[in-house]
Protein backbone atom coordinates (compact mmCIF):
# COMPACT_ATOMS: atom_id res chain seq x y z
CA UNK A 1 0.00 0.00 0.00
CA UNK A 2 1.04 3.55 -0.66
CA UNK A 3 1.34 6.68 1.50
CA UNK A 4 -1.90 7.90 -0.15
CA UNK A 5 -3.52 4.58 -0.04
CA UNK A 6 -6.34 6.22 2.92
CA UNK A 7 -6.64 9.32 0.76
CA UNK A 8 -7.44 7.90 -2.30
CA UNK A 9 -9.87 4.87 -0.89
CA UNK A 10 -11.73 8.22 0.74
CA UNK A 11 -11.66 9.56 -2.97
CA UNK A 12 -13.29 6.97 -4.28
CA UNK A 13 -15.53 6.85 -2.01
CA UNK A 14 -15.94 10.54 -2.26
CA UNK A 15 -17.02 10.43 -5.99
CA UNK A 16 -19.23 7.54 -5.43
CA UNK A 17 -21.45 9.69 -3.14
CA UNK A 18 -21.32 12.67 -5.77
CA UNK A 19 -22.19 10.24 -8.49
CA UNK A 20 -25.24 9.42 -6.72
CA UNK A 21 -26.31 13.35 -6.31
CA UNK A 22 -25.10 13.57 -9.96
CA UNK A 23 -27.33 11.07 -11.29
CA UNK A 24 -30.52 12.73 -9.23
CA UNK A 25 -30.22 15.41 -11.71
CA UNK A 26 -29.55 13.80 -15.05
CA UNK A 27 -31.59 13.72 -17.97
CA UNK A 28 -34.23 15.42 -15.57
CA UNK A 29 -36.74 17.85 -16.92
CA UNK A 30 -36.60 21.20 -16.00
CA UNK A 31 -32.58 21.12 -15.16
CA UNK A 32 -31.78 25.08 -14.54
CA UNK A 33 -28.34 25.63 -16.77
CA UNK A 34 -26.57 29.18 -15.65
CA UNK A 35 -23.68 30.83 -17.36
CA UNK A 36 -20.65 31.56 -15.81
CA UNK A 37 -18.06 34.09 -16.17
CA UNK A 38 -16.84 32.64 -19.40
CA UNK A 39 -19.88 31.42 -20.66
CA UNK A 40 -19.51 28.22 -20.00
CA UNK A 41 -22.41 26.37 -18.23
CA UNK A 42 -22.76 25.31 -14.95
CA UNK A 43 -25.48 23.09 -12.50
CA UNK A 44 -27.17 22.46 -9.45
CA UNK A 45 -25.94 19.40 -9.84
CA UNK A 46 -21.97 20.79 -10.53
CA UNK A 47 -21.77 22.73 -7.54
CA UNK A 48 -24.04 20.42 -5.12
CA UNK A 49 -21.41 17.66 -5.98
CA UNK A 50 -17.90 19.87 -5.42
CA UNK A 51 -20.08 21.09 -2.21
CA UNK A 52 -20.50 17.74 -1.05
CA UNK A 53 -17.01 16.40 -1.64
CA UNK A 54 -16.06 19.37 0.22
CA UNK A 55 -18.05 18.88 3.21
CA UNK A 56 -16.66 15.45 3.62
CA UNK A 57 -12.64 16.73 2.81
CA UNK A 58 -13.29 18.81 5.48
CA UNK A 59 -14.66 16.62 7.77
CA UNK A 60 -11.83 14.48 7.36
CA UNK A 61 -8.72 16.23 6.59
CA UNK A 62 -9.24 19.52 7.70
CA UNK A 63 -5.75 20.54 7.02
CA UNK A 64 -5.59 19.78 3.85
CA UNK A 65 -6.01 21.94 0.90
CA UNK A 66 -9.05 22.73 -1.90
CA UNK A 67 -8.66 23.60 -5.56
CA UNK A 68 -12.20 23.70 -7.01
CA UNK A 69 -13.95 24.82 -10.15
CA UNK A 70 -16.61 25.95 -8.68
CA UNK A 71 -15.96 27.59 -5.12
CA UNK A 72 -13.13 29.68 -3.30
CA UNK A 73 -9.66 27.77 -2.82
CA UNK A 74 -8.88 26.34 0.42
CA UNK A 75 -4.65 26.84 1.82
CA UNK A 76 -3.58 23.33 2.46
CA UNK A 77 -1.84 23.15 6.00
CA UNK A 78 0.24 19.85 5.69
CA UNK A 79 0.87 20.52 1.54
CA UNK A 80 -2.14 18.11 0.96
CA UNK A 81 -4.36 19.83 -1.77
CA UNK A 82 -7.50 18.25 -3.08
CA UNK A 83 -8.10 19.48 -6.68
CA UNK A 84 -11.99 19.33 -8.01
CA UNK A 85 -14.02 18.73 -11.22
CA UNK A 86 -17.42 17.72 -9.77
CA UNK A 87 -18.89 17.59 -13.77
CA UNK A 88 -16.07 17.47 -16.11
CA UNK A 89 -18.21 17.44 -19.16
CA UNK A 90 -21.32 19.96 -18.07
CA UNK A 91 -22.22 20.19 -21.74
CA UNK A 92 -22.62 16.16 -21.84
CA UNK A 93 -24.38 15.93 -18.51
CA UNK A 94 -27.07 18.88 -19.67
CA UNK A 95 -27.48 16.87 -23.22
CA UNK A 96 -28.07 13.47 -21.67
CA UNK A 97 -24.40 12.15 -23.16
CA UNK A 98 -23.06 9.95 -20.38
CA UNK A 99 -19.37 10.49 -21.00
CA UNK A 100 -19.29 12.93 -18.33
CA UNK A 101 -17.00 12.23 -15.40
CA UNK A 102 -16.08 13.48 -11.60
CA UNK A 103 -12.20 14.05 -11.07
CA UNK A 104 -10.54 14.32 -7.98
CA UNK A 105 -7.02 14.74 -7.62
CA UNK A 106 -4.50 14.77 -4.66
CA UNK A 107 -1.40 16.31 -4.43
CA UNK A 108 1.44 16.89 -2.27
CA UNK A 109 4.03 19.64 -2.07
CA UNK A 110 3.40 20.22 -5.39
CA UNK A 111 3.20 16.67 -6.91
CA UNK A 112 0.21 14.98 -8.33
CA UNK A 113 0.40 12.05 -6.54
CA UNK A 114 -3.48 10.01 -6.92
CA UNK A 115 -6.49 10.54 -9.10
CA UNK A 116 -10.19 9.83 -9.42
CA UNK A 117 -12.38 9.83 -12.88
CA UNK A 118 -15.51 8.19 -12.19
CA UNK A 119 -18.29 8.37 -14.51
CA UNK A 120 -21.67 8.48 -12.85
CA UNK A 121 -24.12 7.42 -15.88
CA UNK A 122 -21.45 4.77 -16.99
CA UNK A 123 -21.16 3.45 -13.31
CA UNK A 124 -17.36 3.15 -14.28
CA UNK A 125 -14.10 4.39 -12.58
CA UNK A 126 -10.24 4.60 -13.27
CA UNK A 127 -7.99 5.67 -10.56
CA UNK A 128 -4.44 5.63 -9.51
CA UNK A 129 -1.78 6.60 -6.89
CA UNK A 130 1.94 6.76 -7.23
CA UNK A 131 3.49 3.12 -7.11
CA UNK A 132 0.18 1.35 -7.14
CA UNK A 133 -0.84 1.12 -10.84
CA UNK A 134 -3.99 2.43 -12.66
CA UNK A 135 -7.05 0.28 -11.79
CA UNK A 136 -10.64 0.12 -14.05
CA UNK A 137 -13.65 -0.75 -12.57
CA UNK A 138 -16.96 -1.62 -14.17
CA UNK A 139 -20.16 -1.52 -12.25
CA UNK A 140 -19.50 -4.60 -9.49
CA UNK A 141 -16.74 -6.03 -11.93
CA UNK A 142 -13.72 -6.25 -9.46
CA UNK A 143 -11.49 -3.79 -10.68
CA UNK A 144 -8.46 -4.84 -13.28
CA UNK A 145 -5.66 -3.09 -13.93
CA UNK A 146 -4.90 -1.26 -17.14
CA UNK A 147 -1.97 0.43 -19.19
CA UNK A 148 -1.67 2.40 -22.38
CA UNK A 149 -1.42 1.05 -25.82
CA UNK A 150 1.77 -0.23 -27.16
CA UNK A 151 1.24 1.35 -30.38
CA UNK A 152 3.89 2.68 -32.00
CA UNK A 153 3.75 5.21 -34.84
CA UNK A 154 1.20 8.18 -35.43
CA UNK A 155 -0.19 5.74 -38.66
CA UNK A 156 -2.09 3.73 -36.70
CA UNK A 157 -2.50 5.61 -33.39
CA UNK A 158 -6.72 6.27 -32.06
CA UNK A 159 -6.80 10.13 -31.06
CA UNK A 160 -9.39 11.81 -29.21
CA UNK A 161 -10.22 15.38 -29.30
CA UNK A 162 -12.77 17.62 -27.97
CA UNK A 163 -14.71 20.76 -28.93
CA UNK A 164 -13.45 21.87 -32.24
CA UNK A 165 -14.87 25.64 -31.43
CA UNK A 166 -11.90 25.96 -29.05
CA UNK A 167 -9.39 24.89 -32.00
CA UNK A 168 -10.26 28.19 -34.16
CA UNK A 169 -10.83 30.86 -30.59
CA UNK A 170 -6.93 29.45 -29.87
CA UNK A 171 -5.93 30.30 -32.97
CA UNK A 172 -5.09 26.69 -32.83
CA UNK A 173 -6.95 24.87 -35.90
CA UNK A 174 -4.02 24.06 -38.24
CA UNK A 175 -2.17 22.63 -35.41
CA UNK A 176 -4.29 19.99 -34.32
CA UNK A 177 -5.65 19.14 -38.02
CA UNK A 178 -1.88 18.71 -39.00
CA UNK A 179 -1.76 16.16 -35.64
CA UNK A 180 -5.41 14.38 -37.05
CA UNK A 181 -3.62 14.11 -40.84
CA UNK A 182 -1.13 12.14 -39.54
CA UNK A 183 -2.86 9.12 -37.66
CA UNK A 184 -5.06 6.12 -38.29
CA UNK A 185 -8.59 7.31 -36.54
CA UNK A 186 -9.88 10.66 -34.62
CA UNK A 187 -13.47 10.30 -32.61
CA UNK A 188 -14.55 13.41 -30.98
CA UNK A 189 -14.83 11.89 -27.35
CA UNK A 190 -13.84 14.74 -25.04
CA UNK A 191 -12.94 15.92 -21.95
CA UNK A 192 -12.06 13.29 -19.48
CA UNK A 193 -13.52 10.21 -21.29
CA UNK A 194 -11.09 10.63 -23.76
CA UNK A 195 -7.65 10.64 -21.75
CA UNK A 196 -9.04 7.46 -20.08
CA UNK A 197 -9.50 6.15 -23.03
CA UNK A 198 -5.31 6.77 -23.45
CA UNK A 199 -5.28 5.39 -19.98
CA UNK A 200 -7.43 2.29 -20.59
CA UNK A 201 -5.52 1.17 -24.15
CA UNK A 202 -8.74 2.22 -26.12
CA UNK A 203 -7.01 5.09 -28.08
CA UNK A 204 -3.21 6.57 -27.95
CA UNK A 205 -3.68 10.22 -27.53
CA UNK A 206 -6.26 12.57 -26.26
CA UNK A 207 -6.21 16.47 -27.10
CA UNK A 208 -7.23 19.37 -25.68
CA UNK A 209 -6.53 23.31 -26.53
CA UNK A 210 -8.20 24.61 -23.29
CA UNK A 211 -7.71 22.58 -20.06
CA UNK A 212 -8.10 24.41 -16.12
CA UNK A 213 -5.44 22.72 -13.51
CA UNK A 214 -9.15 20.88 -12.37
CA UNK A 215 -9.43 19.41 -15.93
CA UNK A 216 -5.96 18.25 -15.85
CA UNK A 217 -4.72 17.33 -12.05
CA UNK A 218 -6.65 13.71 -11.92
CA UNK A 219 -5.43 12.62 -15.04
CA UNK A 220 -1.62 13.35 -14.58
CA UNK A 221 -1.42 10.31 -11.77
CA UNK A 222 -3.85 8.12 -13.95
CA UNK A 223 -1.97 8.27 -17.14
CA UNK A 224 1.21 8.03 -15.43
CA UNK A 225 0.46 4.85 -13.43
CA UNK A 226 -1.02 3.51 -16.67
CA UNK A 227 2.68 3.83 -18.37
CA UNK A 228 1.26 6.79 -20.44
CA UNK A 229 1.98 10.57 -20.15
CA UNK A 230 -0.55 13.72 -19.16
CA UNK A 231 1.03 16.95 -20.35
CA UNK A 232 1.16 20.44 -21.87
CA UNK A 233 1.63 21.16 -25.55
CA UNK A 234 4.96 21.07 -24.57
CA UNK A 235 5.19 18.45 -23.03
CA UNK A 236 5.82 19.07 -19.54
CA UNK A 237 3.47 17.76 -16.60
CA UNK A 238 1.61 20.32 -14.95
CA UNK A 239 -1.65 21.69 -13.56
CA UNK A 240 -1.00 25.14 -14.16
CA UNK A 241 -3.41 25.39 -16.68
CA UNK A 242 -3.83 26.22 -20.94
CA UNK A 243 -3.73 23.06 -23.23
CA UNK A 244 -3.61 19.30 -22.36
CA UNK A 245 -2.63 15.86 -23.93
CA UNK A 246 -2.62 12.39 -22.88
CA UNK A 247 -0.41 10.02 -24.94
CA UNK A 248 1.58 6.44 -25.06
CA UNK A 249 5.42 7.37 -24.48
CA UNK A 250 6.35 5.72 -28.16
CA UNK A 251 4.35 8.53 -29.75
CA UNK A 252 5.70 11.43 -27.48
CA UNK A 253 8.58 12.64 -29.78
CA UNK A 254 5.86 12.58 -32.72
CA UNK A 255 2.87 14.35 -30.99
CA UNK A 256 4.66 16.81 -28.98
CA UNK A 257 6.97 17.31 -32.16
CA UNK A 258 3.36 19.15 -33.71
CA UNK A 259 1.36 20.39 -30.86
CA UNK A 260 4.73 22.42 -29.93
CA UNK A 261 4.71 24.65 -32.66
CA UNK A 262 1.38 26.01 -31.70
CA UNK A 263 1.37 29.48 -31.11
CA UNK A 264 0.60 30.22 -27.39
CA UNK A 265 -2.69 30.96 -25.82
CA UNK A 266 -4.47 34.02 -25.70
CA UNK A 267 -3.67 35.61 -22.81
CA UNK A 268 -6.76 36.50 -20.60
Amino acid sequence: MSAYSDRLQFALEMASEASQLIMSHYQVNGLLVESKSDESPVTVADRGAELLIRKMISEKYPQDGVLGEEFDDVASQNGYRWILDPIDGTKAFIHGVPLFGTLIGIELNGRMVAGVCRFPALDEVVYASEGEGCWWKIGSQAAQRTVVSGATSLSGARMIFTEPTHWRTTNRFDVIVRLMDQVKIARGWGDCYGHVMVATGRAELSVDPLMSPWDIAALIPILREAGGCCTDWKGEETIKGGDGVSFTPALRDAVIGVLSTAPPLPQK
